[in-house]
This record gives C-alpha cells, sequence and structure tokens, in this order.
C-alpha cells in the first residue's frame, strides 16, 4: 500500500520496498511482505545463490538448462511488473583476476538479465562495482542495455564520501562513491536505462555531497536498518539529517527499500480482536511505519508546484515572439500569474508618484504606452495603479498580434475605458506614436532576461519616450550556473543530433544539483542613453566547485534573470532573490555537447556570447576549463530568435 496521500503526489516514491533474500517459492515470499508485511514491492534475487554456470557444462561444452529460476508463471505478468525488482546475484565480480569467476559472473548477469527481461520487471539491481576497475563489468552492461527494450538497470553504490584530507590522491578520487559511479556511467555512454541505487548507511557525507546525487539518474535508496536509531519508546527512527535525505528523496521520486534485519527488539506479536487470537508482526514493519510517517508529514505541494508538476524537467524550445503570435492558451497561462501584476502595479504606481506631485495629480495626465499589450494585463495593472495613486492616464496599448488586437478592442469597450485607453495594432518598433510617453510598460522578458529580444524591441520603442521618460523594467540582468542534470543531458541526446545541443531550453528545473551559487552575465539598462547602442555581449565566468562537494559533472549551465521594474520594485528568478509565487517563467537551460567533470575546489571557466545579426539574435558557449569544449552555436546555426 502507498506510504500515504499527499495532493498532487503521483509520484513513484509513494511506494516503499524491501530487500529479501532469495527464495524459490516466490508467491509466499510476496504474500510475507506484501500482505502481511505492507510494502509494495520486494527487491528479490532472481538465481539460487550456490548456482555457477561452469559447474553445470555439459561434455558437449553447452549449458544445460537453467536451474535457478522457478516457472514465469507462478505470478501473473503484472504482479511480476509490479511487485518485483530483479536483484542480481552479488557474488558476481565480472573485474575479477580469477578467470573462472569473471567468466561465471558474465554468464550469470546476462542469464539473470535476458530472465529478468523475459517476466517484464521494470527494473533489476546490480551489485556494487568491486574495487577501483569497473572495465569490463561496465562493458558487459552496457551491451545489455543496447539491447534491452525498457527495462531499468539500477546500479548499487553506497552513499559515502572519505573527508578531502584523507583522500587518497594517486587513486583518481575513487574513494568517493560518486566517482565510481561517474566511470561506470562514462564507460556506459550516460545510457539513459542505467540509474542510481544509494546505499544508505549510517554515516552521510556532506550536505554539498548529498546534493549532487539530485541531478542524477537516482532510482531507489536502500536503508539500512542498522541506520536508524532507537527512541524513548524503542521504536526505531532516524537522525535529522537522515530525515532531511528521506524527504529530499520522496520529493524527488526516488524510491525507499528497506534493506537488512530487524535491529530493534521490538513486541512483534500483535492480538486480532475480531477472532481473538494473535499474529506475528512482520520484523520490518516498524522501519516502514517511520518512513510512511516521514512521508505523511511532510507539508501538502503548494497549488503552484502542483500546476508546475507536468513541466518538471521537461525541456521546451524557449518562445519567439517576435516572429510567432501567442496563442489564447499562452495568454491565459501567463494571465493567471498574479504577483507578476502586482509587482508591476507597484512599479507604475511609484512611477506616477515621482512623476506628478499629488498638488498637479488632477491637472497632468500622465502618457503610458504598454508595448507588447497581449490581451491587456499590463494595461489593467496600470489603470488600477493610476486608480490607486489618484493620477490621471493616457494609455496606448500597442499589440502586433491582430488576434490579440481583437481581445483588446473588447475588454476596453466592457471595461468602458474608450476615453483613456488607444488600442494601436502594430509592432513596436515601426510604430509613429503622435506623442511622447512619460511611462514606456512592456514584459518582453524571457528566462534569461534578454532572450525574447527585449533589448532590440525597447531600443526601437524609445524614440518615442521623453527624454526623461521612465521604463518599466528599467533594467534587467541574466544569471548563470553550472548544473548536474543527467535527466537533461539524456532527453538532449536522446535526439542524436548537433542541433539539440546547441539550443536553450526553457525547463522548469527539479531534478537537477546547482554546484555553485549563480553568476551575472548579461545586463541591459533601459532607456539606453549610451552612445554605443550595440546589444552585443561578450562574459567570461570563473566559478570555484566548493571543496566539500566532492567531483561533480556538469551536464550545462542553467540561466535565470533578474529584473529591476522600478526603483526597489524588481521581479525574476534568479534562486536567491526570486519573487515567490511566480510562474511565468522557468529557468533556461544551456546544454554542453561532452559534460566536463570537475574536482573538488577546482575551477570551472565558461564562456557566453550574445550575438547580434541583421535577422537573428543567437547565443554561444563553451568552457575552457578545465578542459575545452567546442564553442556551441557558432554563428547561431542552430538556435537563434528572429528579429
Amino acid at each position: 500500500m502507498p506510504l500515504g496521500e499527499r495532493p498532487g503526489d503521483k509520484s513513484e516514491s509513494r511506494y516503499c520496498g524491501i530487500e529479501t533474500d532469495f527464495n524459490d517459492d516466490m508467491p509466499q515470499l510476496l504474500s510475507s511482505n506484501l500482505s502481511y508485511g505492507g510494502f509494495d514491492f520486494v527487491v528479490a534475487p532472481l538465481m539460487d545463490p550456490s548456482y555457477r554456470p561452469s559447474l553445470m557444462q555439459k561434455e558437449s561444452g553447452e549449458y544445460s538448462v537453467l536451474p535457478f529460476a522457478g516457472s514465469d508463471l507462478v505470478l501473473s505478468p503484472s504482479q511480476w511488473s509490479s511487485h518485483v525488482v530483479g536483484k542480481i546475484s552479488s557474488w558476481i565480480d565480472l573485474d575479477s583476476e580469477d578467470e573462472a569467476l569473471r567468466l561465471d559472473s558474465e554468464t550469470t548477469l546476462k542469464q539473470e538479465i535476458a530472465w529478468a527481461s523475459h517476466l517484464s520487471l521494470q527494473a533489476c539491481l546490480l551489485p556494487a562495482p568491486r574495487g577501483k576497475s569497473c572495465a569490463n563489468y561496465a562493458r558487459c552492461v552496457n551491451q545489455i542495455l543496447h539491447n534491452l527494450n525498457s527495462m531499468q538497470l539500477w546500479l548499487r553504490i553506497p552513499l559515502v564520501k572519505t573527508d578531502d584530507d584523507t583522500m587518497d590522491t594517486n587513486s583518481d578520487h575513487l574513494n568517493d562513491s560518486w566517482e565510481i559511479w561517474n566511470s561506470f556511467r562514462l564507460l556506459c555512454e550516460h545510457h539513459s536505462r542505467l540509474s542510481i541505487a544509494l546505499d544508505v548507511l549510517s554515516s552521510l557525507p556532506s550536505p554539498n555531497s548529498l546534493g549532487r546525487w539530485f541531478g542524477e539518474s537516482v532510482r531507489a535508496a536502500l536503508v539500512h536498518t542498522d541506520s536508524f536509531l532507537t527512541n524513548a519508546r524503542g521504536y526505531p527512527c532516524l537522525s535529522k539529517r537522515h530525515q532531511k535525505l528521506i524527504t529530499e528523496f520522496f520529493n524527488h521520486s526516488i524510491q525507499i527499500v528497506i534493506s537488512g534485519k530487524a535491529v530493534h527488539n521490538l513486541q512483534r506479536a500483535i492480538v486480532d480482536t475480531d477472532q481473538n487470537h494473535s499474529v506475528e508482526r512482520h520484523p520490518l514493519r516498524p522501519y516502514l511505519d517511520y518512513v510512511a510517517y516521514l512521508y505523511q508529514k511532510m507539508d501538502p505541494l503548494p497549488e503552484q508546484e502542483r500546476f508546475e508538476l507536468g513541466y518538471r524537467d521537461f525541456l521546451q524550445s524557449p518562445l519567439q515572439p517576435l516572429m510567432d503570435n501567442l496563442e489564447a492558451q499562452t495568454y491565459e497561462t501567463f494571465e493567471k500569474d498574479t504577483m507578476k501584476y502586482i509587482q508591476y502595479q507597484r512599479a507604475v504606481g511609484k512611477a506616477l508618484l515621482d512623476r506628478v506631485p499629488d498638488e498637479e495629480a488632477l491637472a497632468i495626465t500622465t502618457v503610458l504606452m504598454v508595448v507588447g499589450a497581449g490581451r491587456g494585463p499590463l494595461v489593467r495593472a496600470s489603470l488600477q495603479a493610476a486608480e490607486e495613486t489618484g493620477r490621471k492616464l493616457r494609455v496606448y496599448a500597442v499589440e502586433k498580434n491582430p488576434n490579440a488586437v481583437v481581445t483588446l478592442h473588447s475588454l476596453v469597450k466592457l471595461e468602458g475605458w474608450e476615453s483613456i485607453v488607444t488600442i494601436v495594432s502594430c509592432d513596436m518598433r515601426h510604430w509613429n506614436a503622435p506623442e511622447k510617453a512619460d511611462i514606456l510598460v512592456s514584459e518582453l522578458l524571457g528566462s534569461f532576461g534578454d532572450n525574447e529580444l527585449s533589448p532590440e524591441c525597447l531600443d526601437g520603442a524609445e524614440r518615442f519616450m521623453k527624454e526623461d521618460g521612465i521604463s518599466i523594467p528599467s533594467s534587467y540582468t541574466s544569471f548563470i550556473q553550472p548544473v548536474t542534470a543527467s535527466k537533461l543531458y539524456n532527453d538532449v541526446k536522446s535526439h542524436k543530433d548537433i542541433v539539440h545541443f546547441e539550443t536553450a531550453y526553457v525547463v522548469k528545473l527539479h531534478s537537477v544539483a546547482r554546484l555553485t551559487p549563480t553568476q551575472p552575465v548579461f545586463t541591459f539598462t533601459h532607456p539606453n542613453h549610451s552612445s554605443d547602442k550595440s546589444n552585443h555581449r561578450y562574459k567570461k565566468l570563473h566559478f570555484k566547485i566548493p571543496s566539500d562537494t566532492g567531483s561533480a559533472m556538469v551536464h550545462g549551465f542553467a540561466g535565470y534573470f533578474d529584473a529591476v521594474l522600478y526603483q526597489d520594485v524588481h521581479l525574476g528568478i534568479e534562486p536567491s532573490t526570486a519573487t515567490p509565487n511566480m510562474f511565468s517563467w522557468f529557468a533556461i537551460f544551456f546544454p554542453l555537447k561532452t559534460p566536463v567533470c570537475v574536482n573538488p575546489g577546482s575551477h570551472l571557466d565558461a564562456h557566453f556570447w550574445r550575438c547580434c545579426g541583421p535577422t537573428k539574435v543567437w547565443y554561444e558557449w563553451c568552457v575552457s576549463s578545465p578542459n575545452a569544449s567546442p564553442i556551441h552555436n557558432s554563428n547561431g546555426r542552430s538556435y537563434w530568435v528572429g528579429l
């Protein structure tokens, strides 16, 4: 049964499994652990641990019929699929110097995964690599992965990291279990069906070291019974750090599996009052109950997060608002973002108060132009600001999308704004305004600030602003940070072409590890009184990887923006200053063709260019240290924004 019910949470982490020993009676194994124990699935060996292929050879050199598995008919296909994760024999050692053991291991691995695939299991748990060399193990797994249809392979990785001062610098940091994982997945070419099952032990690495794993493809966490403490009543519980980690696992759809023997001596008999006899409780049920308690005490998902669930780690091409007219559904989604329009209303209100003194409020009419008016939310916010401050407005609503203009006309008529609002159906860059504007209001910002060509549009619109006119927004800055984002990288890689690796994507980042704080990239200010009107930009960024993080893989860069609307009124999505409860913008993701491995305490140098041509604007990016990457999207060959 699921751990509990949380509104909006339909993730796999609602289900908790149990790691079991070999049992050739699979129906009984399921009954004792699921029906009786309350677990949702078992992680069970598929092969008798005493089986060795070399002992079963006939004189002909052929292998006999597999002796290790019962009939697939003992369970229904849906039971195999829903309730059993195959556990590959733990004795196998594919990098052993003992040739007989190595060959037996290769044969057994292939036999067991073939049998698991035949049973339509969703996943198999692979034993952790032994020692520091895993090349042959990875080679065999990679061969198998290329022939699998849908089954996931979970590589068991102990969640350990030694302190940096005790790390053997001659061992390529392989004391850190992330290094073992990284070596294995590189040998397997970042295969999308190779995932991680973390062994959670009694001691945990540093918080920064743990954070790396949330950008990796972790599917399960095997929580060992000896990592549990004992509470005042004698029941199992977890340390605060373990509790926080388990909660993060829940938030990232990582399933919990209880592993090990009961280490708490609890009264196991419970009385069934209906039948008036006692029934022995499953020995690991108290551990399951505690995990369920942690799940149930989590706060419900906020409405905004429930709305965004379907967008998590889903790559979308950025909007091209100059080239394409937005659809009604897109307008409707953005118009529901009340926080954004509250901030705009505050900014317009402050600008009006600065522009018109109280004693002249009834005598002066402020000319306000909304450029890119859409279906009118900024017009409404501006008029509400005028009403709130007691100022008079004359509004021009400029919009190039003829379909949105139809809606604007209807809105103006419905609200009785005909004497205040003039609708202009025109591209702002080509409009000849009948008078100059006191205040110019726009919402042309993209996830990276300037990526929807706000600089070009507002530069073109400045000719109808007064010399002392106010632009809202008055400035905006883009920000970048290196991230581990295994899922995003594999999604881009699945297209098998250069174009997708040279495209920036809008994405609701979730399963990512943010490796350093953000750094600012490009800033644009409006009105732009500079003599140099070029919007071409270049920035070199120098990131330092924290020494307590451990090594990590950089799959690309997450991009954000922060905008000053007016004075102290801002809005943005840069993580440290993000406007709460605002969903109009997700982050932007710049992938790297070849991920870059960074060591603890090392530096990562990244370069970003904003390039401008007569018909398009595009970004180019690369890494120059610790390894040089190719320059992505040279000359805008794969991704650009059309003017």
